[in-house]
């Protein structure tokens, strides 16, 4: 049997890590981005580039979406117009409303949809190692496992398509909140005089240390700010976070706040969209004048 074919529509930061991953794998790989140079970027690990989705998208036993929110999933998914039955993996952060239009897509073009955004940035899908928050058909399962398998560390399958998407929001609400917190104690104690290094230390080890508070918080010292988790597209999750509370009849005003934050950083930076979330520490340190 020939290797079944898995499109990536999609090849920014972490479509770009997921096309390495799968092709690592030993799977075929077909990649289409809305810039061209970045899918043929890829062409160092096998995988082959099309000019249109629909080019990548022809005869592939999975498509996989990584892409920035729910209308540009939907417009790249209907332009590539999968075959009947064809298994889309559906792995950008959409919220609850854009799960939803998914769920409706698929209806329409007959195919088989599971909701599954991941948890992790670039250097996780780089390496295989991106947690899976997999919900859709049990039927499925088995034939996903090997590009799943190539995807991530761990596979939680949820339920009917759309949990996935749910769970995403909780998890992400969760890293806003410790972004933030890190942020504004590395703040506080540049403000206060102190060392931001010795709030570290005085962590370490502790039961409230965390490996992730050390990254975030070494982004923050050195003002630089390369992209694991761009701003703009975690001020963009925030939105659909603080949607989520909303439906769900759970206050919003600790997720509003981490978003004025981010919304204050994005204001003072020349280009938001350039720089990693750890870039929020910016909206809680005095505009210069």
């Amino acid at each position: 049997m020939s290797t079944p074919v898995v499109t990536v529509l999609g090849t920014g930061t972490m479509g770009a890590g997921m096309v390495r991953s799968l092709r690592r794998a030993g799977l075929a790989v077909r990649t289409w981005n809305r810039d061209p140079a970045k899918a043929r970027a890829l062409a160092d690990t096998g995988a082959e580039a099309f000019d249109s989705p629909a080019e990548a998208a022809d005869g592939a036993f999975v498509v996989l979406t990584m892409l920035l929110d729910a209308d540009a999933v939907l417009e790249v998914i209907r332009q590539a117009s999968p075959a009947a039955g064809t298994v889309w993996l559906q792995t950008s952060t959409v919220g609850l409303e854009g799960a939803d239009r998914t769920v409706t897509a698929a209806r329409e073009g007959g195919l088989v949809l599971v909701d599954c955004p991941v948890l992790g940035t670039k250097e996780p899908a780089e390496k295989g190692a991106l947690v899976l928050l997999a919900s859709g058909p049990e039927e499925v399962r088995p034939r996903l496992a090997p590009v799943l398998d190539a995807l991530g560390s761990k596979t939680l399958w949820l339920g009917e398509a759309g949990a996935g998407s749910r769970l995403k929001m909780v998890a992400n609400a969760w890293l806003f909140t410790v972004t933030a917190g890190v942020a504004q104690s590395v703040a506080l104690a540049r403000g206060l005089g102190l060392d931001p290094r010795d709030f570290l230390a005085a962590v370490q080890g502790g039961p409230l240390d965390t490996p992730y508070a050390h990254l975030k918080a070494g982004l923050m010292l050195d003002g630089e700010y390369p992209v694991s988790f761009a701003l703009t597209g975690a001020a963009k999750d925030a939105r659909l976070i603080r949607a989520a509370l909303r439906t769900a009849e759970v206050d919003d005003r600790l997720t509003a706040a981490v978003l004025e934050t981010m919304e204050a950083a994005t204001d003072r930076l020349p280009d938001p969209g350039a720089v990693d979330m750890a870039a929020v520490v910016v909206g809680l340190t005095p505009a210069r004048r």
